[in-house]
Formats: structure tokens, sequence, C-alpha cells
């Protein structure tokens, strides 16, 4: 019981610290305690509320104290006192001007992968049973600012990168359209052996590299040997519009594994998202060696480059039309959702990620 009970609690405390609709964080809380918030639970949120208004998120601390507030009363609980002090101050004139400020910045959240005992027997995977990614990032997804945004489908890719690492660990991957930079980062986590994170948008790849840095990753070659972490993974940011995109440009990547997430969107944008798909798959295969005894010839190539892609199809037109383009680019696309679904969901306390909605493919070159 006294495990059960702790799981719970770090379920809030992931709810929160990932800013999730303050509605499920206050749910949460109630199923720990029994259904009422009790004085304990009233602590917790009035401490963590003001860490959060601290690191500039005054405007979701302020939210879920109202809630707070509000679900007490109406249980015709006792509010704390610290908790109605707190809430006073967001809304007094100076606490307003100060979240007015705040609302142009970037807020933080940290997305925490709870893994379940036992998961990982991969010698590349970690022992510990909590990966906690804080990830710079926007709020405003709607106002042109999607690249520093957090994705339902980079949520169930990175699910799926820590889920399977062997199909990533000791490979050359590639990323196209990166955002926040979070897929990437499970990339470097399950010790992928190169990761090539890229997006159109400057602005984006600007945060994204800050997104590194917060997670302790190098994203400069120099770096790493001047810092002597020859073993780490290396990674790489690249500023890449798949219009502008040279076929000459992406042979040179030769990657392992291509990924990408909620990709699939802009009909005007798909042919060039297919162009360079297509050269990124294609890959030169080294020379067969001959037998000086047999005459016979070996393959001394890799194996096939593979693509996943991840998707929310939003609108079934634009999906169709990725599809006959895909056909017509002479590749093979295979929904893999089923087969290739995480078996542990590592982000249980997300109440706002439908991962439902979200479809995995393979695709490769015929």
């Amino acid at each position: 019981m006294a495990a059960e009970t702790e799981s719970q609690y770090l379920h809030v405390l992931s709810a929160f610290l990932a800013m999730e609709p303050v509605d499920s964080v206050i749910a949460l809380a109630r199923g720990c305690t029994g259904g009422l918030i009790t004085e304990s639970a009233q602590r917790f949120f009035w401490e963590m509320c003001v860490k959060a208004a601290a690191n500039g998120n005054a405007s979701y601390a302020k939210k879920l104290l109202k809630k707070l507030i509000s679900e007490v009363e109406l249980d015709n609980g006792e509010v704390l006192d610290e908790v109605y002090e707190e809430y006073a101050l967001y809304m007094s004139a100076a606490s307003k001007e100060y979240a007015l400020v705040k609302e142009n910045t970037r807020i933080t959240k940290f997305i925490s992968f709870l893994f379940p005992e036992g998961l990982y027997k991969h010698p590349s995977c970690p022992s510990s049973r909590k990966l906690v990614v804080p990830l710079q990032c926007s709020l405003n997804m709607l106002e042109g600012d999607t690249g520093c945004s957090i994705w339902p489908s980079s949520l169930f890719l990175s699910e799926f990168v820590l889920s399977f690492p062997n199909l990533f660990a000791n490979k050359s991957c590639f990323e196209v359209g990166s955002g926040v930079g979070m897929v990437g980062i499970c990339l470097a986590h399950v010790k992928a052996k190169k990761v090539i994170l890229t997006d159109g948008d400057l602005l984006t790849l600007v945060n994204m590299k800050r997104n590194l840095e917060r997670n302790h990753l190098n994203y400069d070659d120099e770096l790493l040997k001047q810092t002597g972490e020859a073993q780490s993974t290396v990674v790489k940011c690249i500023h890449l519009p798949w219009e502008t995109a040279s076929e000459s440009e992406l042979s040179e990547y030769r990657p392992d594994v291509i990924l990408g997430a909620d990709v699939i969107y802009d009909p005007s944008c798909l042919p060039h998202l297919l162009r360079v798909l297509v050269a990124l798959l294609r890959r030169q295969p080294k020379r067969d060696k001959v037998s000086l005894e047999t005459g016979d010839t070996a393959q001394q190539g890799r194996s096939p480059v593979v693509a996943y892609i991840a998707s929310v199809i939003r609108n079934a037109d634009t999906f169709n039309a990725f599809l006959t383009l895909v056909d017509q680019m002479d590749l093979s696309i295979t929904d893999v959702t089923t087969e290739l679904s995480p078996q542990f969901r590592l982000l249980p306390y997300m109440h706002s990620y439908d991962r439902s909605s979200v479809r995995l493919f393979s695709i490769s070159s015929r």
C-alpha cells in the first residue's frame, strides 16, 4: 500500500512539473488522499507554486492555486493561510504586471518518463526508474510558435525510443523537424552513436540548443573533444529547411534511422519532406568483398535505412496526399502502431496526452 501511495504521489509531482491542466493535477492529488484535499496536500502545492513562480511559471502557479482554493472550499474544508496569501500576491497589481512580462517569455516543463521495474535489460539502458527532461518551450502553439511546443507525437516517439532501445543504441539517428529536441534527448539517453537534430526555423533551433544544454548534452564536436567526453553521444543541431535542402548535402549524413514527429501537416510542405526522406533513405552500399578462393561476393553493406514517423492524422485529405507521394517516390510505408506501440505507459500521469490518437509508420526504400 505504501508503494502504491508513493507511486501516486510521484504522478502528482510529475503532472505538476509537466504543467498538466490544473484539473488533472488536483484530481491526481485527490487520488492520493482518499478524495479529500488534505492540509499536507495544500502545503505541497503551496511550496511547489512558490518554486514555479520563482522559475518564471507564475501564471501556471496562479491557476493551480485558484483551482485548489475553489476545490477545498467546495469540500467545506479549511484553506491554509499560506495558500491564500500566495494567491493574493498573484492577484495584486504588482504581480499582474510581473505575470504580464513573463507571458512573453518561455516557460519550463519537466517531462518525467517513469519506467516500470525490470523494463530495461539492455546494457545501454538506464538503471534509474525515472528520466526527467527539462524543456524550455512555449504555450502559444496557435500563434506561430509551433516549433517550441510539445506535441503528442513527439511524446509518443520519445516513449517509443525509450521502450525499444535496441533499435537505436549505437545507431546514427537523424530527426526531421526536431522542435524542442525531446526525441533527440531520449536518443542520447539510450546511447545512440550519433544524433542529428534538424529544424527549418532558426528561433526553434536556438531554443533546441538551450534544451540540450539544460539536459547536459553537448551539440558541438569540438566541444566534445575539449571536454574529453569521447564516449558521449555526438549530438548535432542543423538548420535544414526542407524546400532548400540539397541532395548532395543530405547524402553526407548517411543515417541508420530517421525519425519525425507530426511532420505530416501542411500539404505544400509534403513534396519537400518526401524529397528529404528519399535522399536520406538512399544509402550507397559498400563495395562487395570478393573471395579469392571461390569468386563469390559477400555483402558488406549495413542494414537498410528505416524512417519512423509518428503522426496524429488531423486531416484525411492531407494524409492521403502524403500516401500518394510516398507511392510516387517508390517508397514503402507500413503502419506499425500496434506492433511497436510501447508496452508500458511511461507518462501515466499525463491526462492531456492522448496516446491513442497517434499512429506510427515505418518508411523504407523499395
